[in-house]
């Protein structure tokens, strides 16, 4: 039978039968699939999709999240893409939806990520896998809710020249929230551009630099020690942070270690 879903942007994805040739434009959602037991199932996958690094080394790559091979991908043959909103562009999805079914997610908030995940486990046909993970990822954040640290004020930068922040309507800042942290630039959207002097001048008592997109490293968190003395700089994980797949499993207990450096 037909199997009719509606995607996370309202979208109607109708699949002749179930899919057993999934091509996934997104790292953390080609991640997730492996980890739900369905990493058979995936032919084709950006370039950038690096996890599980072992398993995805012998898919085929498409191209990158902003920029597809067309032509790669229609050698494939898939009866099933996966993209995402943001981590996609527009043109590209619209063009492959003409061809195949296309699901897309839309995450900003951990409940998002939950239905993602239950949504790709139906995909999938890892229903009940899809599940329990969703389950112990809940469980995990209420368990973090319990505990009491107090509210700190941080800046968390994801780029360099310019620097650019993660700020409202993003999963980061979802997660710095349930961290018990406050987004000095939460007044702003999305992914601002951000200079020196107003991180300078800001409320954060800690700067947060991200490993990716740009890769932060010691000497970066060296640089920013000297020219703002009065701020604290860590470098953190992005996974945690915004990898809304099966990382999310890991999310809870990270930000619960680096809230105990504070």
């Amino acid at each position: 039978m037909p199997l009719l879903l509606t995607d996370q942007m309202q979208r109607e994805v109708i699949l002749p039968q179930p899919a057993l040739r999934i091509v996934s434009l997104v790292p953390s959602q080609t991640e997730l699939l492996f980890a739900l037991g369905a990493g058979e199932l995936v032919v084709g996958a950006t370039k950038f999709c690096t996890e599980p690094p072992e398993q995805i080394a012998g898919v085929s790559k498409v191209g990158g999240t902003k920029k597809f091979d067309f032509e790669a991908i229609a050698a494939l043959k898939p009866d099933l893409i996966i993209g995402n909103k943001e981590e996609n562009y527009a043109e590209g999805i619209e063009q492959l939806a003409v061809r195949y079914p296309v699901w897309m997610s839309d995450i900003v908030t951990l409940e998002d990520a939950l239905e993602m995940i239950q949504g790709i486990g139906v995909l999938a046909s890892k229903k009940q896998a899809a599940t329990q993970m969703a389950n112990t990822i809940a469980a995990s954040f209420s368990s973090l809710a319990e505990q009491s640290f107090p509210t700190v004020n941080v800046a968390y930068l994801i780029w360099q020249k310019p620097y650019m922040a993660a700020a409202t309507g993003t999963f980061i800042d979802e997660m710095l929230q349930l961290g018990g942290m406050s987004n000095v630039f939460s007044g702003l959207t999305r992914y601002p551009e951000v200079s020196l002097e107003k991180i300078r001048d800001s409320d954060a008592a800690y700067i947060l630099l991200s490993s990716e997109p740009f890769p932060f490293r010691e000497k970066h968190r060296a640089e920013f020690a000297k020219a703002l003395p009065e701020k604290q700089v860590v470098l953190v994980d992005a996974m945690p942070f915004s990898w809304y797949g099966s990382q999310l499993l890991r999310t809870a207990a990270y930000l619960q270690s680096l809230r105990q450096q504070f």
